[in-house]
C-alpha cells in the first residue's frame, strides 16, 4: 500500500519502478498538488486494485497500460485536467467496481461497446462535469449487470466495498472512499456500502431521449442526468428502478408529463425535474406532492400540488385587437 493522500506534495509523479508496479496493490495520492502526466506504469505487469489520484492537476491522456491492471477495482481521477475520450478500452477489466472521471476534460460521444460484457462489475459510474456528447450510452447500460442483480449474500450486500490484502501471512482490508452528489448534496463517503449503485452523467452535452435500457438497472440507487440537453418524454422504464432513492433530471429539454408510474418508486427521497419543458398535472400520489416546489420550477406547463398553479384553470382570453380598416371608419 502506498497512501500519501491529503498532504502538500507537489511536482511530477515519476513512473512506478519495475519491482514495485507488480507488487503494489493500493496507490492513493489524492488531494495533493501533483501535476504533469498520469502515473506511468513501468511494464505490462500490474497488480494494482485501487488507484486514487483525485484532486490534483494531472494532465494528458489516461495511459493505455491501465488495461493491464486486470485486478483493478477502483479508479478515481476526479478534479484533474485529463483530456481524453471515454476509456472504452478498459471495458475488459472485469473486477472494476468504481469508475470516477468527474470534472476533467473528457469529451466526445460514448459509442457502442466494442465487445460483449464490458464493465460487468461496475457499481458506481461518475462521468459528470466533462464534455461528453451524443446519446446516452444505452449499450453500456445494458451490460452493467452488477446494477441489475441483488446478491443472495446479504452479509456482502449490506457490507462495504473494500480491498482484501494479504501480506506475510496476515490479512487486512482497505476501504474505498469517495465524494459524490447524494440526494442533491455533496457528501464524502469514507466507506462505500456494497449496495450503493450510482450513475452520474450530469453536466455534459448528452442529447436525445433517455434510453429504455436504463430501466433494466433495477438495483440502481442514484441516477443523475441533470444539466444536459436531453429531449423527449421521461422514459417509462424508470418506473422499473424500484430501489431508486435519488432521481435528478433537471435542466434538460424534457417534455410532456411526469409519468404517474413513477409513484411506485417507494424509496424515492429526492426528485428534481426543474427547468425542463414538462406539462400537465403533477401526479397527486405518494411523495410527489411533498417534494419542494423548486424541484418542479421552470416548467411553465406543470400544475397541481405542490405548485400554486391549479390544473384546469381556464386561460384568460386576450383583449380584442383595436378596430382597423373599414370597421374603424364606420365607428368614426
Amino acid at each position: 500500500i502506498l497512501d500519501l493522500s491529503k498532504n502538500k506534495l507537489s511536482g511530477v509523479i515519476t513512473p512506478c519502478p519495475s519491482n514495485l508496479s507488480d507488487s503494489l496493490i493500493v496507490l492513493n495520492l489524492n488531494s495533493n498538488n501533483l501535476y504533469g502526466r498520469f502515473p506511468q506504469l513501468h511494464n505490462d505487469v500490474c497488480g494494482l486494485k485501487m488507484i486514487d489520484v483525485s484532486d490534483n492537476q494531472l494532465q494528458g491522456l489516461l495511459p493505455r497500460r491501465l488495461a493491464n491492471c486486470s485486478a483493478l477495482e477502483f479508479l478515481n481521477i476526479e478534479n484533474n485536467q485529463i483530456v481524453d475520450n471515454f476509456p472504452s478500452w478498459m471495458g475488459s477489466l472485469s473486477y472494476l467496481k468504481v469508475l470516477i472521471l468527474h470534472s476533467n476534460g473528457f469529451h466526445g460521444a460514448i459509442g457502442e461497446p466494442e465487445a460483449r460484457d464490458q464493465f460487468p462489475n461496475l457499481r458506481i459510474v461518475d462521468l459528470s462535469m466533462n464534455n461528453f456528447s451524443g446519446c446516452l450510452p444505452s449499450g453500456y447500460f445494458d451490460m452493467w449487470s452488477a446494477m441489475k442483480v441483488h446478491t443472495a449474500d446479504d452479509a456482502h450486500y449490506y457490507g462495504t466495498l473494500e480491498i482484501s490484502i494479504a501480506f506475510s501471512g496476515d490479512e487486512g482490508n482497505y476501504d474505498y472512499s469517495m465524494t459524490i452528489i447524494n440526494k442533491g448534496n455533496l457528501l464524502e463517503h469514507k466507506r462505500i456500502l456494497a449496495y450503493l449503485n450510482v450513475i452520474d452523467l450530469s453536466s455534459n452535452n448528452f442529447i436525445k431521449e433517455i434510453p429504455n435500457f436504463v430501466g433494466s438497472l433495477t438495483e440502481l440507487r442514484m441516477l443523475n442526468l441533470s444539466n444536459n440537453a436531453l429531449t423527449g418524454s421521461i422514459s417509462l422504464s424508470l418506473a422499473n428502478l424500484i430501489e431508486l432513492e435519488s432521481l435528478n433530471l433537471s435542466s434538460n429539454k424534457l417534455s410532456r408529463m411526469i409519468p404517474p408510474a413513477l409513484a411506485q418508486l417507494s424509496f424515492l427521497a429526492f426528485f428534481n425535474v426543474s427547468n425542463n419543458h414538462l406539462s400537465r398535472p403533477i401526479p397527486q400520489v405518494n411523495r410527489f406532492t411533498t417534494f419542494k416546489i423548486d424541484c418542479y420550477g421552470g416548467n411553465l406547463g406543470l400544475c397541481g400540488v405542490p405548485l400554486t398553479k391549479k390544473c384546469g384553470n381556464p386561460v384568460e382570453a386576450p383583449p380584442p385587437p383595436p378596430p382597423s380598416g373599414a370597421l374603424a371608419e364606420k365607428l368614426d
